[in-house]
C-alpha cells in the first residue's frame, strides 16, 4: 500500500521585512503572533482520492490506506455504513515510520535544550533598519525606531523642532533631538524645564535705594516724597523744590535732604502755616533801645526811634508835631502858615497805583477853594496828587519803591479867596519809612 506525505518544513521571511511570515500548512494567529497549523483534512475538498484516508499533520496531512490499522481517521466515525468493517486483526504490516522534524515558528530557533528560543536580531545585526534608526528587538522579531527628539519620516529620522511646537513658555532653542528652554530677563526656569516664574527682585537683594516695587518679570525703583528717581531707574536724588516755585515761602526757601523748610528775615516770626512771616512789633512788646526823649516808631522787621519835633525860626511849635508860623511876622510872609509833621510805614514794592494818604482842608470858607500839590520829595516822580473832592486830595503812588528807605515829601494845600483876597498854605511833612521787605 502506498504512504504519501505532504510537509513543508521552515518558516520564511522576506528580505528586507521584519514583518512575520508563516510557511504553508501554518497561519499566522494575529492575537498571539504565532503560527497555527491548519488542519487540510478539513479546509481541501477531496484531499486525499481513490482508497485513500486523510490524516492532518503538524503543517501538513498523510493520505493512508483506509484499512491501514496504524491510521485511522478521526473524520470517519466508527459505526458508518458508508464503507466496510474493518478486517479481523491479523498482523501488523511493517510500514516506515514517519518522523517530522521540529520546527520553530518565524523569529525563533532551536537552542542547546532543543528548545525555540527568540533571535535577537538587534544583536545579531541581521536587522534591516536605517542607519539612522535605532533597532528594538521584539519577540519573535524587532522593530526600527528613533531616538527621543526624532521622528520617523519616509525612513529617515528626522529631528523634531520642539521649539515650532511650544514646548517653552518662553525662549526656546532647538538642538539635534532635544531642545532648550530659558527665561526672559525677571524671570527664572521652573524644575520642569519648560515653565518660567517671575523673580521678585525686591526680596532677594533690593537693586533700589530707596523703594522697590515688584512687577511681573521685572520691578520698578519709587523715592520717599522729597526725592526724585534719576533717570537709572534706581538711584533718588533729593529734590529741591525751593526751585519749582518762588511762592513756596514768603521770605526765604531752605532746601534740605528730602524736603524743606522757611525761615524769615530778623524782626519776623514764621507762622503756623510754616511759610508765612508776621512782623515783630518791638514797640508794643518794648523790645527797642530808644531813650526816653525818643518815640519808638515799629516798622516792617525793624523801628525806628524818632527825635522829638523841634520848630526852626521863625515857627513857633504848638503840639509835638505841628509848627506854626504866626502872621504878624514878616518873615513868615512866604512861608507855608502851618507845618504838621505826619510819619507813616509801607512794605517795599507795594503794588501801583495806590492810595497812601489823603489830606484836607479842616476849615471851609465861604468863596474859597483849595489847590493840593507836591511842593518837595518827589523827585523821582513816584507819587502825584489826586483831588478827589472841593475840600480834600489824596497822595497816590504811581511807581514801585524798594526799600529800604526813607522818603519825606511836602504836601501843601493852597487856600485861594478871591472875596478877601487871600492866598495862603498849609504844608504836611510827611516821612515814609519802607521797609527792605515786601511783607
Amino acid at each position: 500500500r502506498i504512504l504519501t506525505a505532504f510537509t513543508l518544513a521552515v518558516c520564511l521571511s522576506s528580505p528586507g521585512k521584519a514583518q512575520q511570515q508563516c510557511t504553508n500548512g501554518f497561519d499566522l494567529d494575529r492575537a498571539s503572533g504565532q503560527c497555527l497549523d491548519i488542519d487540510e483534512c478539513r479546509t481541501i475538498p477531496e484531499a486525499c482520492r481513490g482508497d485513500m484516508v486523510c490524516v492532518n499533520q503538524n503543517g501538513g496531512y498523510l493520505c493512508v490506506p483506509r484499512t491501514n490499522p496504524v491510521y485511522r481517521s478521526p473524520y470517519l466515525s466508527p459505526y458508518s455504513n458508508v464503507y466496510p468493517p474493518p478486517p479481523a486483526p491479523g498482523p501488523v504490516p511493517n510500514y516506515p515510520t514517519v518522523t517530522r522534524p521540529l520546527m520553530c515558528r518565524f523569529g525563533f530557533q532551536l537552542d542547546e535544550n532543543n528548545q525555540c528560543a527568540d533571535v535577537d536580531e538587534c544583536a545579531s545585526d541581521s536587522h534591516q533598519c536605517n542607519p539612522t534608526q535605532i533597532c528594538i528587538n521584539t519577540e519573535g522579531g524587532y522593530t526600527c525606531s528613533c531616538t527621543e527628539g526624532y521622528w520617523l519620516l519616509e525612513g529617515q529620522c528626522l529631528d523634531i523642532d520642539e521649539c515650532r511646537y511650544g514646548y517653552c513658555q518662553q525662549l526656546c532653542a532647538n538642538v539635534p533631538g532635544s531642545y532648550s528652554c530659558t527665561c526672559n530677563p525677571g524671570f527664572t526656569l521652573n524644575d520642569d524645564g519648560r515653565s518660567c516664574q517671575d523673580v521678585n527682585e525686591c526680596t532677594s537683594e533690593n537693586p533700589c535705594t530707596q523703594t522697590c516695587v515688584n512687577t511681573y518679570g521685572s520691578f520698578l525703583c519709587r523715592c520717599e516724597p522729597g526725592y526724585e528717581l534719576e533717570a537709572d531707574g534706581v538711584n533718588c536724588s533729593d529734590m529741591d523744590e525751593c526751585s519749582f516755585s518762588e511762592f513756596l515761602c514768603q521770605h526765604e526757601c531752605v532746601n534740605g535732604p528730602g524736603s524743606y523748610y522757611c525761615t524769615c528775615p530778623s524782626g519776623y516770626n514764621l507762622l503756623d502755616d510754616n511759610r508765612s512771616c508776621q512782623d515783630i512789633n518791638e514797640c508794643e512788646i518794648r523790645n527797642f533801645t530808644c531813650t526816653s526823649q525818643q518815640t519808638c516808631f515799629n516798622i516792617p522787621g525793624e523801628y525806628k526811634c524818632l527825635d522829638p519835633v523841634r520848630c526852626e525860626e521863625p515857627y513857633l511849635q504848638i503840639n509835638e508835631n505841628r509848627c506854626m508860623c504866626p502872621a504878624e511876622n514878616p518873615g513868615c510872609r512866604d512861608q507855608p502858615f502851618t507845618i504838621l509833621y505826619r510819619v507813616m510805614d509801607m512794605v517795599s514794592g507795594r503794588s501801583v497805583p495806590s492810595d497812601i494818604f489823603q489830606m484836607q482842608a479842616t476849615t471851609r470858607y465861604p468863596g474859597a477853594y483849595y489847590i493840593f500839590q507836591i511842593k518837595s520829595g518827589n523827585e523821582g516822580r513816584e507819587f502825584y496828587m489826586r483831588q478827589t473832592g472841593p475840600i480834600s486830595a489824596t497822595l497816590v503812588m504811581t511807581r514801585p519803591v524798594k526799600g529800604p528807605r526813607t522818603i519825606e515829601l511836602d504836601l501843601e494845600m493852597i487856600t485861594v479867596n478871591t472875596v478877601i483876597n487871600f492866598r495862603g498854605s498849609s504844608v504836611i511833612r510827611l516821612r515814609i519809612f519802607v521797609s527792605q521787605y515786601s511783607f
